[in-house]
C-alpha cells in the first residue's frame, strides 16, 4: 500500500428500539470493524462512525407504551447498544444519535436546498387516521391481516408481514385497526411533501454504471428499479416526534426516517472533525474516501435515495464503497424477534468469548448478497477444529515449549536451513496476501489467508521437532515465537482480544492495537527476550446449542 489514506467508514444505523443482534452485526458492525483496525495498522487515517436511528413510528408507539418520552427511550438504548458493541470489541471512533441537535441542523438544511433547487413538492394524500386517537396513523400506527391468501397472518405491521416476509401495498392490510387504541380508522386527506426522485434516473444510472467500486450483483438490480421507473417519495409523516419540517405551515409534519438517518453519518462525523478542531468539516467529508457498510435490506436506500439527494444538494460527495452484505438466518430459518427466533449480542456474550463470534462470522461471512446461516453445530466445529486446533494449538505449543526448556527467554538463532528460509519467505507472504484481501473487503478470505499461515507454521514446528532435534532448537524456537508475534498483528483486526492476550504472554511492550501492519513480517523479536508464563488461550467448545 502506498500512501496514507484519509478514510471515512460509517456501519448502518442500528434503530433504538431494541437490541443488538447477531445479523446487524454480521452485515455491517463486524465487517466495518475488521476494516476500521486493519486501515489504523496499516497508518491510515480512519475514522469510524455510527449512530442510533432514533426517529421513526415504532419508537413512538414503544414509548407510548411504556410511558416515557422518546428522547428518554432512545437514549436508554444508544447506551444499551453502545455497551453491547463495545463489549464484542466494535471500534467506533463515534457513536451517535439521529436526534443529535448536529443531524437535526443538517437535515433541515438539506430540505431547505432541495426545496430551493425545485427538488420537493407538496401533494394532497389520503390516509388513515384514528378518530379514537385523534391522529393519522403512519405505517406502523397500523396493523391487519396479511392479505396474501396463502399467509393470513393477523397483527401484522400495514407496511411488511413478518410471518411471510413480503412488503404490504399501501391500504393492502386487512382488517385495519389502530395499533394503538384497535379502533378501525377512516380515511382523511393530508398534504405531504414528496422529493423528485423520478428525476434523478439518468445520473443515479450513471453514477452506479461509472462507479467500479461498487459490488456488480448490487448494482445490477438496482440498474433493474431504476428501468422500472422511479416512483417520487414520499418524505414527510404527520408525527410529534421526528425532525421538524422547515416551514412554519407545517409544524405538525415531521421528516421521514430514511430522510434523516443516513444524513447521520455525515453529521456524525462533522461532530466528530469539530471536537478534534478540524476547522472545514465539509473539505475533511470531501476529501476522505467514503465506505458506508450495510445489509442488503436497506440497499435501495442506500443505492438510491442517499445519492440523489447529495447529488441534489451538491455540497457533499457520494461514497466510494458501499460494502452490502446478505440477509442472516438462524439455523436455515429468517431471524424473528417476534417469534423469539434469534441470538442477541449480550446473550451470545453471557455463554461464548466474543473472538468467538467474531471469527466464526468473519470464517462464514462471504463478500456477497449471499445469505449466511449461524449453524450452533458448525460454530462448535469451526472454532474446535480451525481456532483451537489451528491458532490456539501453535501459540500454546510455541510459548509453552519457551518456557519449560528455555525457562522463558528466546533463544539465540543459529544458521538457517531451507526450511527455516521458508518460513521467513511465508512471513511476508501472509502479510501481503492477506492485507490484499482485507484491502478488498474480503474479510472472509484475508482470515483464511492468515489460518493458513498458522497451519503453515504448526507443519514447521511438528516437522522441526524442537524436542529431540537440539541442533537446531534454538533457530526453529526463535523463528516459531516471531511468528507467533506476527499472527498477534495480523489477527487483531478480527480477535482483538486474543491478540492482545498473546502480545501480553509474549511480554511485549505497548498493545498489539499500536503496532503496525507491515512489521508482521519481520523478525522484531531478539534472542534473549523474557516471556510471560503462557496461559490458554482458547476453550474448547461443547454442547453450544444446548448452553
Amino acid at each position: 500500500m502506498l500512501g496514507v489514506r484519509k478514510i471515512i467508514v460509517t456501519s448502518a444505523l442500528i434503530y433504538a428500539n431494541g437490541e443488538v443482534h447477531l445479523g446487524h452485526v454480521t452485515s455491517t458492525y463486524l465487517p466495518a470493524d475488521i476494516f476500521v483496525r486493519f486501515c489504523r495498522l496499516s497508518g491510515h487515517d480512519v475514522v469510524h462512525v455510527s449512530a442510533t436511528d432514533d426517529f421513526g413510528t415504532p419508537i413512538s408507539i414503544e414509548a407510548n407504551r411504556k410511558g416515557v418520552k422518546p428522547e428518554e427511550f432512545v437514549a436508554f438504548w444508544n447506551k444499551k447498544d453502545r455497551k453491547d458493541f463495545e463489549d464484542l470489541g466494535i471500534s467506533f471512533d463515534i457513536f451517535d444519535q439521529t436526534s443529535s441537535e448536529e443531524n437535526k441542523k443538517l437535515t433541515q438544511h438539506f430540505f431547505k436546498k432541495l426545496d430551493e433547487k425545485g427538488y420537493i413538492y407538496k401533494q394532497e394524500v389520503l390516509q388513515p387516521f384514528c378518530e379514537s386517537c385523534s391522529r393519522f396513523l403512519p405505517d406502523r400506527y397500523i396493523k391487519g391481516t396479511c392479505p396474501f391468501e396463502d399467509c393470513k397472518a393477523t397483527e401484522q405491521y400495514s407496511d411488511s408481514c413478518e410471518a411471510c416476509g413480503r412488503p404490504i401495498e399501501p391500504g393492502a392490510i386487512k382488517n385495519a385497526h389502530c395499533a394503538i387504541c384497535g379502533s378501525e380508522p377512516v380515511k382523511k386527506t393530508s398534504k405531504h411533501y414528496f422529493f423528485k426522485l423520478s428525476e434523478f434516473s439518468a445520473v443515479l444510472k450513471k453514477w452506479l454504471k461509472q462507479n467500479q467500486n461498487l459490488q456488480p450483483d448490487v448494482k445490477n438490480y438496482v440498474l433493474n428499479w431504476i428501468d422500472e421507473g422511479l416512483r417520487d417519495w414520499d418524505i414527510t409523516r404527520d408525527l410529534s416526534w421526528g425532525i421538524p419540517v422547515p416551514s412554519n405551515e407545517d409544524r405538525e409534519k415531521v421528516l421521514y426516517v430514511w430522510f434523516n438517518n443516513h444524513l447521520g453519518y455525515i453529521s456524525t462525523a462533522q461532530k466528530l472533525f469539530a471536537e478534534r478542531g478540524q476547522e472545514d468539516v465539509v473539505e475533511t467529508w470531501n476529501t476522505s474516501e467514503i465506505f458506508h457498510f450495510i445489509g442488503k435490506d436497506i440497499a435501495y436506500h442506500h443505492y438510491l435515495y442517499l445519492p440523489a439527494m447529495r447529488m441534489g444538494v451538491n455540497e457533499y460527495k457520494l461514497p466510494d464503497y458501499i460494502p452490502t452484505r446478505g440477509y442472516f438466518t438462524l439455523q436455515g430459518r429468517k431471524f424473528s424477534k417476534s417469534r423469539e427466533w434469534y441470538i442477541s449480542v449480550r446473550d451470545f456474550l453471557t455463554r461464548f468469548p466474543a473472538d468467538y463470534l467474531r471469527f466464526y462470522l468473519a470464517v462464514i461471512t462471504p463478500y456477497s448478497q449471499a445469505d449466511v446461516n449461524f449453524n450452533w453445530q458448525d460454530f462448535e466445529n469451526r472454532i474446535n477444529n480451525e481456532l483451537i486446533a489451528n491458532i490456539g494449538n501453535f501459540v500454546h505449543r510455541v510459548l509453552t515449549f519457551t518456557w519449560s526448556q528455555y525457562k522463558g527467554q528466546v533463544p539465540e538463532p543459529e544458521s538457517f536451513d531451507d526450511l527455516d528460509k521458508k518460513l521467513k519467505e511465508e512471513f511476508g507472504n501472509a502479510v501481503r496476501e492477506a492485507a490484499e484481501e482485507i484491502n478488498s473487503i474480503e474479510l472472509s478470505k484475508g482470515l483464511r489467508r492468515i489460518l493458513a499461515f498458522s497451519a503453515f507454521c504448526n507443519k514447521y514446528f511438528q516437522t522441526k521437532a524442537p524436542w529431540k532435534n537440539r541442533e537446531a532448537c534454538n533457530t526453529t524456537i526463535y523463528l516459531c515465537v516471531n511468528a507467533v508475534r506476527s499472527l498477534a498483528i495480523l489477527l487483531e483486526p478480527y480477535l482483538p482480544f486474543s491478540a492482545q492476550k498473546i502480545w501480553r504472554q509474549m511480554n511485549l511492550e505497548g498493545n498489539v492495537s499500536d503496532q503496525t501492519w507491515n512489521t508482521a513480517q519481520e523478525l522484531k523479536v531478539s534472542g534473549g527476550h523474557k516471556i510471560n508464563r503462557p496461559k490458554t488461550l482458547f476453550e474448547k467448545v461443547q454442547n453450544a446449542q444446548k448452553q
